[in-house]
This record gives structure tokens, sequence and C-alpha cells, in this order.
């Protein structure tokens, strides 16, 4: 059977609240208010410091839903494609890219699993080239959010949304994997063979270590793009070097051969 790799999103993956990300454009296109753009951006900074148990996140789940209501979806797809690389791309981890990766050289599927929108998680994941999101979904009415959820992608719903994945794909979750920073994922972790707490809050950190399941920090915020080049430079090295092993032995055999023709001469 297939194995896969199931990340959590923030602060996992990204160095900061998705869902709580796109305030500033949404005031620019008259989504929200200056109020609602400040209140984002302490949610965001308390969520950075602290992170959110499951009644904190609730309760931002609760807060975004009746402020989305009435906004058109196709709207707020376009806000999220315009400004992902602006407001996203720079706070990816160049590690969590790099484990994506290495599972996907491995052949595992890679997925995200998020309590943020899919109309913002299915983009990030597009752009960090995972097969597939699992997120929250919004009931849409006539194109608009109506305010209501319709599937909340938190605590147990999210192991319960990667065990019908994995039955329906054909994936052995003994061998799969698992990455979270918050204590609402425990559930999450606990489906796979191998959980790994990331940035953990102190409530997972101590569950990780009863436990004896890895943890792993994550610190360096990098552009994907900057990430690509760093990796096309390393791989240019050993070419460049090969290059220069060639053309010194080449100038070493002309030599060799100039110093016979003297000698002959």
């Amino acid at each position: 059977m297939r194995c896969a790799a199931f990340f959590d999103l923030d602060k996992t993956v990204i160095a900061k609240s998705s869902a709580l990300a796109f305030g500033r454009p949404f005031y620019r296109n008259n989504l929200i208010t200056r109020r609602d753009v400040l209140k984002a951006g302490y949610a965001q900074l308390v969520y950075l410091i602290a992170g959110a148990d499951e009644d904190q996140m609730a309760r931002i789940r609760d807060y975004l839903t009746q402020l989305c209501r009435g906004w058109r979806v196709d709207q707020v797809r376009q806000i999220v494609a315009e400004t992902l690389h602006e407001l996203i791309d720079p706070y990816v981890y160049a590690e969590a890219a790099a484990l994506i990766d290495q599972h996907r050289a491995a052949g595992r599927a890679v997925f995200l699993v998020s309590s943020s929108g899919e109309e913002i998680v299915q983009p990030i994941g597009q752009m960090l080239g995972v097969d597939g999101v699992i997120a929250t979904r919004m009931v849409i009415k006539d194109g608009h959010y109506t305010g209501e959820v319709e599937f909340y992608a938190a605590g147990p719903n999210k192991a319960s949304a990667v065990r019908e994945l994995a039955q329906a794909e054909g994936y052995d979750l003994t061998e799969s994997y698992a990455y979270s920073d918050s204590i609402s994922d425990v559930p999450l972790l606990e489906c796979v063979g191998h959980p790994t707490a990331v940035n953990p809050d102190r409530a997972l950190r101590k569950v990780a270590q009863e436990r004896g399941w890895p943890i792993l920090t994550f610190r360096h915020p990098i552009p994907l793009r900057q990430r690509f080049a760093t990796v096309r430079v390393r791989t240019a090295l050993p070419l460049f070097a090969a290059g220069a092993a060639m053309a010194t032995v080449i100038g070493l055999l002309w030599y060799g051969r100039y110093r016979r023709t003297r000698v002959t001469a």
C-alpha cells in the first residue's frame, strides 16, 4: 500500500496564521473595516507568541465566518491569488519545504491539513506543489458565503478526514507521517505511524516527550524563489568543480605534450 505525509499549515509549514494573513488586502478591497484589520493583526501577534487552543481557534473560526457573510467567492479567490506570494511565500519555513521535497522524492503523497478556508489553503498547496489539501469549507449559495461552515478542519475532524482520504486512496496510515505544532492536532498525529511535533506549543511538547515522538524546530522562513535559487547554486557548484577539474587535466596533458615536443626538438 502507498503511504502519505500530512502537514498542518500554520506555524508548521508557514510562520504565521494563513487565515489572518489577508486582512490588509481584504480591507483594500472594502471587505472589512480598519477595526477588523487591527483585530486581525492583534490576533496574529497573539497566535505567533502563544499559539491557539481549541477554544481560541473556535472563536477565530466564528469571527471569520461571520465576517465573510455575503462576500463573493470569486472576489476572495482573486484577492488570495493576487497577494499569495506577497503575504505567504516569504513565510514558508525552508525546513518544511525541504521536508516536503524529501517525502515527494521518497514517493509519498503530501497533503496540507489546515483549519483555514479551502480558498486560502488550496492556492498555498499549489504553490508548494503538494498533492492535495484538507481544509475548512464554507457554505456557498449563489456565489456568496452564507456565514455557515460546511466542514471545519480542526481537532478530531482532521483525523477523520485523513482516515477517509486514506480509505479512498489506499494509503497505509501505519506507514504514513504527520506534522503539527498544536495540541489540538493530537488526533491527527495519533492516526499515523510516524507523528512529529514541529515548533510545538507547551502542551503538545509535553505529549510528544511522554510518547517519544520526534520534535523538530523550524526557524528559517525563506521565499520559495530564493530557496530554489539556492538549490540551483548548490547544483551548479559540483558541475563547475567538475568542469574546472576537466580543464586542469586537459591543461596538464597539453603541457606534458608541449614539454615532450621541446625535448625532442
